[in-house]
């Protein structure tokens, strides 16, 4: 069984502001990069999943991105995963949600056309549009399911629990499929040595745009059908005022008070 978990470099949203000068892109240069939560929680899970499976089950962890996206398809490595793939070219930078969709699905059907699992998070914290995971199931005609809190194997069939609004539901899922994972009530595991300096010897193959098949109108800024306008950061919000009335009468009189200054009552 062959487990695909895909991965993403994001910026550490701590350290980040948006970029005042082009007011539509993240800057990324100076500021320390990570892998994206979400992925750690998809990454565990596959792990997990590899483990319930027994012998002969794999787990290939697929990053698009940067040369620097190396570092946690060796993280990924480390933790458990048995190959990694980096998916680089100059022609995917500037994509969108589909166009990204397109090269990560192509990176599946070309380097692991035997898969019987995606596993992928939810959203990403650089632009959490959550729309990435559902897409690359709609380019391989196979099923999904979002939310995904916890999934466990039953044959060739995937139980998956999932968080709604009106609390969590358990569904079956035929494989081939895709899951995208929120945050799980597991964190992925600490890597040991012997992952670690397995990681460091191994080799990540970079694949490009012309070794997937990939025409330039499906990728990149030339395969995205939409475009950030702008970026802004978030106004800080001030401090809450603390109505302290001797008893509760008084506070009320207070806060009603304050209401009919702020003209809300």
């Amino acid at each position: 069984m062959n487990i695909v978990v895909l991965i993403k470099q994001v910026p550490d949203n701590t350290k980040l502001k948006a970029d005042q000068v082009a007011g539509n892109t993240l800057p990324e240069d100076g500021v320390p990069m990570m892998m994206n939560p979400y992925d750690e929680y998809a990454l565990e899970t596959a792990l997990r999943l590899k483990e319930a499976a027994g012998d002969g089950a794999i787990v290939t962890a697929i990053s698009l991105g940067a040369a620097s996206a190396k570092e946690i398809l060796k993280k990924a490595l480390a933790a458990g995963a048995d190959q990694a793939f980096l998916l680089s070219d100059s022609s995917f930078s500037g994509g969108d949600s589909i166009s990204t969709a397109n090269a990560l699905a192509a990176g599946i059907k070309t380097l692991t056309p035997d898969y019987r699992l995606v596993v992928a998070g939810q959203m990403s914290l650089d632009n959490a549009a959550a729309q990435t995971g559902p897409m690359v199931a709609e380019l391989l005609d196979a099923p999904s399911l979002t939310f995904g809190k916890n999934a466990e194997l039953a044959g060739e069939t995937l139980k998956v629990s999932r968080e709604t609004e009106q609390g969590v539901e358990t569904h079956d899922m035929s494989l081939p499929g895709v899951i995208c994972m929120m945050k799980c009530d597991y964190e992925l595991r600490t890597a040991n040595i012997k992952g670690v300096m397995k990681a460091n010897k191994t080799e990540i193959p970079l694949k490009t745009a012309a070794d997937l098949g990939l025409a330039a109108t499906d990728i990149g800024k030339d395969g995205a059908k939409t475009e950030i306008q702008k970026i802004w950061q978030r106004p800080e919000k001030s401090g809450g005022t603390v109505i302290d009335g001797a008893d509760a009468n008084t506070a009320v009189a207070q806060l009603v008070e304050q209401l009919k200054t702020a003209k809300v009552v």
